[in-house]
């Protein structure tokens, strides 16, 4: 069974940091593009970041520089580190393919105060 477990997000006031958590289980997840996405109050799911299964990433325009991304293939987890956060970044963060084949999270709330 496909779940996908996120963590990690919380209340944290502008120019703090975070780091997110997906774990991932019933896919294979070592060979998977992962990927992070973003839904704000009133807003449609936006793209955040890629990273393939070799490690290679790709941002959005609005987070390059302050996000990264990362996996650990033993753990079957993909990680996002947020530095430098901004009020616009409040959202629900969620974790899936690049092509969000698998069905969603909970995703973790994220909650940036000025």
């Amino acid at each position: 069974q496909v779940q996908l477990v996120e963590s990690g997000g919380g209340l944290v006031q502008a120019g703090g940091s975070l780091r997110l958590s997906c774990a991932a289980s019933g896919i294979a997840f070592s060979i998977s593009t992962m990927a992070w996405y973003r839904q704000a109050p009133g807003k449609q799911r936006e793209f955040v970041a890629t990273i393939t299964s070799s490690g290679f990433t790709n941002y959005a325009d609005s987070v390059k520089g302050r996000f990264t991304i990362s996996r650990d293939n033993v753990k079957n987890t993909v990680y996002l580190q947020m530095n430098s956060l901004k009020p616009e970044d409040t959202a629900n963060y969620y974790c899936n393919t690049n092509i969000a084949n698998l069905a969603w999270g909970q995703g973790t709330q994220v909650t940036v105060s000025s």
